[in-house]
């Protein structure tokens, strides 16, 4: 395949699309304020989209106290779930609906088959090399019905073709992944019924016309199996930008799970949203020095350039 190339419409659409599993912490702060100054740099629009597709881990009190944070770091929002919008709902759980009109698009083309396996079948399964994802060897592709089958409730996969698809990301440059190879079939449905994340992100950003999409590093690999479901889909492709991670200094990412680290738990120890934007700003090459500056401050002359290529380690003994 060759090389997805990035259409922009004139007014640059960009979005921040937190899942409301817990606590904001300082990495998705991190991703919010380099996504928000894209945005207002461009004088675009800003979209909010709270991804709560999965019922057993979002909450809604999470979900509002994400919007919170961010209106107290002084992040804002043009279009979101409490401000509505042409291209709304702007909560994935209220548009399920969407996915299934694009699987069912899909199907029709042949595209999707259902998948029996088991957990530790999926486990057995070659791991892909650099990442903890395991690369799906096809079985259930070549599955004949069995009878028995009628009272299963199978992941729904991708026939995923040959070939390599290509974009170039704003930060890394050139990349290349040939899915097939290196992913294999995967799952746009899971056997719960529950809609991947994989289409789900791919139906909104396209129904919400965004036109630039800025997110952590996590998620490149995540990439080329989404400009696939745009290609078959036959949708219009954003931008794609992929900063480095916020990591502890023993490697490790940041979580939810460090909850020191909360948006939350620095607010309630007084620290000030400018302290915060001023650490953000100075780790991601925005100012020369660290020192309490609003998001306002580095919208004028805001560049990814300054960006280091590979995570940015936090302080063991980071103070505000």
């Amino acid at each position: 395949m060759s090389e997805i190339k990035n259409q922009q419409e004139p007014m640059l659409r960009g979005r921040f699309a937190p899942s409301p599993t817990g606590e904001m912490h300082l990495g998705n702060a991190w991703t919010a304020l380099l996504a928000w100054l894209q945005v207002r740099a461009a004088r675009g629009t800003m979209v909010l989209r709270l991804e709560d597709l999965d019922p057993d881990r979002s909450r809604p009190e999470y979900g509002a106290g994400l919007m919170d944070d961010l209106t107290w770091l002084g992040l804002d929002w043009d279009e979101g779930p409490d401000r509505g919008g042409l291209y709304g709902p702007y909560r994935q759980s209220q548009r399920r609906h969407l996915y299934q009109q694009a699987l069912e698009q899909l199907a029709a083309a042949g595209l999707i088959y259902p998948c029996y396996c088991t957990r530790a079948q999926l486990a057995a399964s070659a791991p892909h090399a650099g990442s903890g994802e395991r690369i799906y060897s096809g079985l259930c592709r070549r599955r004949p019905p069995v009878s028995g089958d009628e009272g299963l409730h199978p992941a729904l996969r991708l026939v995923v073709p040959s070939g390599t698809i290509s974009f170039t990301d704003g930060v890394r440059g050139l990349i290349r992944q040939d899915v097939q190879r290196e992913t294999g079939d995967f799952v746009v449905r899971r056997s719960d019924g529950i809609h991947a994340y994989q289409l789900a992100v791919v139906v909104d950003d396209a129904a919400m016309k965004i036109t630039a999409v800025l997110r952590g590093d996590d998620l490149l690999s995540s990439t080329p199996r989404q400009l696939l479901l745009y290609k078959l889909l036959q949708l219009s492709l954003p931008a794609f930008t992929h900063v480095p991670l916020l990591i502890s200094e023993d490697g490790h990412r940041l979580s939810k799970r460090q909850r020191d680290l909360s948006i939350t738990a620095l607010r309630r120890r007084g620290v000030k949203a400018t302290a915060i934007i001023g650490y953000l700003a100075w780790k991601a090459g925005l100012i020369e020095k660290r020192q309490p500056v609003m998001p306002s401050d580095l919208v004028a002359g805001f560049t990814l350039s300054g960006i280091p290529a590979g995570p940015v380690i936090v302080e063991r003994d980071l103070t505000f």
